[in-house]
């Protein structure tokens, strides 16, 4: 079932069955809120006991009342503790809960094929494992703790309330019996409300965080204007869509206070002619004159509570969304580890298309040997990059299968496939940290001499040595503070420090300069050799060098070879190389 199509209970079950911790030690948190009920009790029990007893003979009983009110003072005292002691453990469940769902929501982020990933805006999905799990840890820490008290409060109540007078006590849930039956309904309108509330603040944060990271393309094409038009229409959706909801919760308060007036009138009028008659005293209605404020009390604070659980459970469909959205890009529970070793590659009548789309690759066959370094090449929308993502299983075929010495993709490991292949994508992200740190990412264990020595192997010493600050350079956020070549310059010496077993350079000097793209091409010439080397790349100086070329048209292979022998034939290569040529030279 779709996490929008649960209802209230189902997602709440289905909450609690992915965070236990939210159960945890609930038991205990359920017996201190009935303590700190039953302190609550106390004081309305010695009101009736100090006016039907200290206050009925010829003089007051001073050392009676005197206990009662003793009594009062401990039993606030215990109160205030028992109430400390279940705030303490509600709040501990509770982060642990939410922790639990938050790693959860995170990882299986990262589980989601790219593809996946794609078909939901970044802003939405951050705003689904940060914003929505806030509105959960509202609803839990305040909410969830409301729900315990006002259970306690209810049944105690109603207990103490029936020894004083069933009579009266009938009178009270024949008032508000009606508005228990009634109360599901606006939950439902409730839920509705605010499922469409954090839909909307999705979008608000997408909006914003879209315009942050885009702010250079706003400024270059003077777009401010438009794009705070779009902002503000997120913004102005979202406070429609609150406002709507808050209009449906309002309504139940002030029908809550009427339902109460008429209960405290209705006790009062029946009170006086029970107590003529001799079947109440006079301390007993008025004990039952604070106990239904303790009763009533609860159902005044359900419209808040309302409130904040529908805006949870909203939030925890969202979340929900995430973790149900399957895994189609999944780690096999017993996949293959691959010995380290130069990988050969198998395309064996892959076709891939994206949902809704037409083919992008269609029955694509090819076998790459071991060390073999093969350029990929082709005009824009050929089906290059989506070559590249198959062959690092970002995605899966449609159909057909990928292999890496003889075994299906689907069937190696992540930590396997990651540490065997490695890929340079056009766009290498760069982490707010320095440059130090940003390399060794491709090696966790990697030490700051063989960073170093990565970046001497890769002929990129003098660029390290004209940077202000070395390695401890600052790149900015990601890599803002570095040139697009810089970028790539990175991004390529994270790979060779990787030390990968298979390199996929997918256009991996698109934005390189020509003298430092030819400073590359020698250091890559050391780097590929004795390993498989994939590049995809639009500028064809690459494959000069490479051992075969694969050439897409149309998602298809139409023409394979080597450069020297593809160059001289009629076909898409020649052209293209022609055009390459000509714009180099001009």
């Amino acid at each position: 079932m779709r996490a929008a199509e649960r209802s209230a209970l189902e997602t709440l079950r289905h909450g609690l069955r992915l965070s236990p911790e939210f159960r945890r030690g609930l038991g205990g948190t359920a017996v201190l809120a009935v303590l700190a009920t039953l302190g609550k009790v106390i004081i309305p029990f010695a009101v009736q006991q100090v006016i039907d007893h200290g206050l009925r003979g010829a003089a007051p009983d001073v050392p009676f009342i005197r206990n009662m009110v003793l009594l009062c003072g401990l039993a606030v005292l215990l109160t205030a503790l028992a109430g400390y002691l279940m705030n303490v453990r509600l709040y501990r469940a509770t982060e642990s809960g939410l922790a639990t769902l938050r790693g959860k929501g995170f990882r299986h982020v990262h589980d989601l094929s790219v593809l996946t990933q794609n078909s939901e805006r970044r802003g939405s999905l951050v705003s689904r494992v940060t914003g929505d799990v806030d509105q959960i840890s509202n609803f839990m820490q305040w909410g969830g703790l409301m729900v315990i008290v006002a259970a306690g409060q209810l049944l105690i109540a109603t207990i103490v309330m029936a020894v004083f007078s069933w009579q009266l006590t009938l009178l009270v849930w024949a008032c508000f019996l009606p508005l228990i039956f009634v109360l599901p309904r606006f939950q439902r309108l409730v839920a509705a409300g605010y499922t469409a509330v954090r839909e909307r603040t999705g979008d608000v944060l997408a909006a914003v965080s879209e315009s942050v990271v885009g702010s250079a393309v706003i400024r270059a094409y003077g777009s401010e204007d438009r794009t705070a038009r779009r902002v503000d229409a997120a913004v102005d959706g979202q406070r429609a869509a609150q406002t709507r909801a808050q209009k449906i919760v309002g309504l139940t308060f002030p029908v809550t206070e009427l339902v109460a007036s008429v209960a405290l009138a209705g006790v009062v009028l029946l009170g006086v002619e029970l107590g003529l008659h001799g079947s109440i005293t006079e301390g007993r209605l008025v004990a039952f004159l604070f106990l239904i404020t303790l009763f009533i009390s609860p159902l005044q604070t359900a419209t808040e509570v309302l409130n904040e659980a529908q805006n949870a459970i909203a939030g925890w469909r969202r979340i929900l969304g995430v973790l149900d959205s399957p895994a189609d890009v999944a780690d096999p529970e017993n996949g293959v580890t691959l010995p380290r070793g130069p990988i050969s590659v198998s395309f064996e009548g892959v076709g891939f298309s994206y949902p809704g789309g037409v083919p992008v690759l269609h029955d694509v066959s090819v076998d790459i040997p071991p060390r073999t370094r093969v350029a990929v090449v082709g005009e824009t929308g050929s089906g290059k990059t989506t070559f590249a993502k198959l062959l690092t299983r970002l995605m899966d075929p449609v159909s057909g299968q990928v292999l890496v010495d003889g075994i299906d993709l689907r069937d190696v490991k992540f930590s396997s496939l990651r540490e065997r292949i490695v890929m340079v994508p056009q766009d290498g992200f760069l982490f707010d940290a320095t440059l130090e740190d940003n390399i060794r990412f491709g090696r966790p264990s990697a030490t700051t001499e063989e960073i170093r020595l990565a970046l001497t192997e890769l002929g990129l010493t003098d660029w390290l040595d004209g940077l202000p600050a070395g390695l401890d350079t600052p790149v900015g956020q990601r890599g803002e503070s570095l040139s697009a070549g810089e970028r790539q310059l990175l991004a390529l010496a994270r790979a060779y420090l990787a030390d990968p077993d298979l390199l996929l350079l997918d256009e991996a000097t698109s934005a390189v300069d020509p003298a430092t793209e030819v400073r590359i091409a020698r250091a890559l010439d050391g780097v590929t050799r004795g390993r498989t080397a994939v590049s995809i790349a639009h500028r064809l100086s690459t494959a000069e060098a490479a051992d075969e070329v694969l050439v897409f048209q149309h998602g298809r292979i139409v023409q394979r070879g080597p450069h020297a022998e593809l160059v001289e034939e009629p076909g898409v290569y020649a052209d293209l190389y022609a055009s390459w040529t000509s714009a180099t030279r001009s």
